[in-house]
């Protein structure tokens, strides 16, 4: 399916953010691992938590799913699965149920829709030997398969690279709490997204999980044999997926408010807040809610250790303000739902951009004449949703194609543009 964007000079009105995607895989799997039932108000519905949810299912939980609300009822003894485990395009479900199918008594077999060259699981699974737990990645031509030996794991001393992608992280958190030694984790470089490992810790915290780290998370210590109980959770609305409205706003000169939002969350992206305030917007934060008024935007330099999800809706940002902005730290993003550096340099330079790629980053010098032109999004959620937002300054009107990627992350995005009055043709 593919949308057209046109030209428009103004946005305005009041957006709900969708839940965050993060969170809801979190909250799933730990109510997987609890005993008792578990309730998690106001999940993201979307292609990835899908999977995760299939996931859990697969390996023992019992779902009630109503509109706004998933009851799910934890098996203190996971099954093996009966049938392969569809992951779809989800890299968090992958690497989040890899670790935790060790814990089932039997083999799983997980499927994965990308190429395990552009979504790497290699290193998880060394880490999972040097823990007890046997692993492979299964041959294929056209399907990336991996089969997880099960019978549980055995815990000790693992070292794992912090620079590729945290998630690993996150999935050993999930399952070492329940391995039959203690189990410390090694971080052997500097830890990337750092944000995504203490949301999986303040979760882990709240079903009665206990363990130790040091301050940079280069060192986790998780005690063996423990219990996971049973939580209640509600999931705040999505920073990530709501930088792209924020965006709009600046990019627009507009004003626009985007309620179910809590600053005190854990989420590394709402960084967002201060780049564009950063650049020159007007940034109101409030009860539950952020309001963006945009300006005349310059020029700034970020750095995308910790906040990879932000470059692309960064980089349309920086094509509108006056000045050179520097994205760096940013070589992880090639190895994301696609190569983002390569997508946003060859697609923003089709719509005017005067942009530059580097392997860790990008230069971008503004402001840009920006016009419209025919995108595509490489699959990739975020990539399409950056190019609507650019659409909106172009001159003329944009065809991005293949739209129905957003599904991963934030199926409404199209119809919340369209409720800030953008306009937006087809979807």
């Amino acid at each position: 399916m593919d949308v057209t964007v046109e030209n428009t000079n103004h946005l305005e009105g009041v957006v709900s953010a969708p839940p965050s995607k993060a969170y809801t895989h979190r909250m799933l799997i730990a109510s997987l691992l609890s005993k008792g039932t578990s309730k998690i108000s106001n999940p993201l519905v979307s292609d990835d938590t899908q999977a995760t949810l299939n996931a859990i299912k697969a390996l023992g939980a019992e779902t009630e799913l109503q509109e706004n609300c998933w009851t799910i009822h934890g098996q203190e003894s996971l099954k093996a699965p009966d049938r392969p485990i569809d992951c779809r395009e989800s890299g968090s479900t992958l690497r989040f149920m890899i670790p935790v199918a060790a814990l089932a008594p039997g083999p799983s077999t997980f499927i994965f829709g990308a190429s395990f060259e552009k979504r790497p699981v290699a290193p998880l699974l060394e880490s999972l030997k040097e823990l007890g737990t046997e692993s492979a990645i299964l041959p294929g031509k056209n399907i990336s398969t991996v089969e997880v030996r099960g019978g549980g794991i055995r815990g000790g001393k693992t070292s794992i690279r912090g620079d590729i992608s945290s998630q690993f992280i996150s999935g050993l958190l999930f399952a070492c709490p329940r391995a039959k030694e203690d189990t410390e984790i090694i971080v052997t470089t500097m830890l990337e997204s750092k944000g995504y490992v203490e949301m999986t810790m303040e979760v882990l915290v709240k079903h009665g999980i206990e363990g130790a780290v040091n301050p940079d998370l280069s060192s986790l210590w998780i005690p063996s044999n423990q219990s996971y109980c049973s939580c209640d959770h509600t999931v705040p609305g999505d920073f990530s997926s709501a930088a792209f409205l924020l965006a709009a706003a600046a990019v627009t000169s507009s004003r626009v408010t985007v309620k179910n939002l809590d600053y005190k969350t854990s989420q590394g992206d709402r960084a967002i807040l201060g780049i564009v305030q950063d650049m020159g917007a007007a940034v109101k934060i409030g009860d539950n809610f952020v309001q963006v008024e945009g300006n005349q935007l310059t020029a700034v330099d970020i750095d995308a250790k910790d906040i990879p999800d932000l470059v692309p809706v960064c980089t349309v940002l920086a094509c509108y303000a006056e000045g050179t902005s520097e994205i760096y730290n940013a070589k992880r993003l090639r190895y994301k739902e696609s190569d983002r550096l390569g997508s946003l340099y060859t697609e923003l330079k089709k719509m005017g951009a005067d942009i530059g790629m580097k392997e860790d980053g990008l230069t971008i010098k503004g402001s840009c004449a920006m016009h419209g032109a025919s995108v595509n999004p490489h699959n990739d959620h975020r990539i399409a949703m950056a190019c609507a937002v650019a659409a909106l300054g172009a001159r003329g009107e944009t065809k991005i194609q293949n739209v129905e990627c957003i599904n991963k992350s934030y199926p409404q995005f199209f119809s919340d543009l369209r409720l800030l009055g953008a306009n937006v043709v087809g979807s």
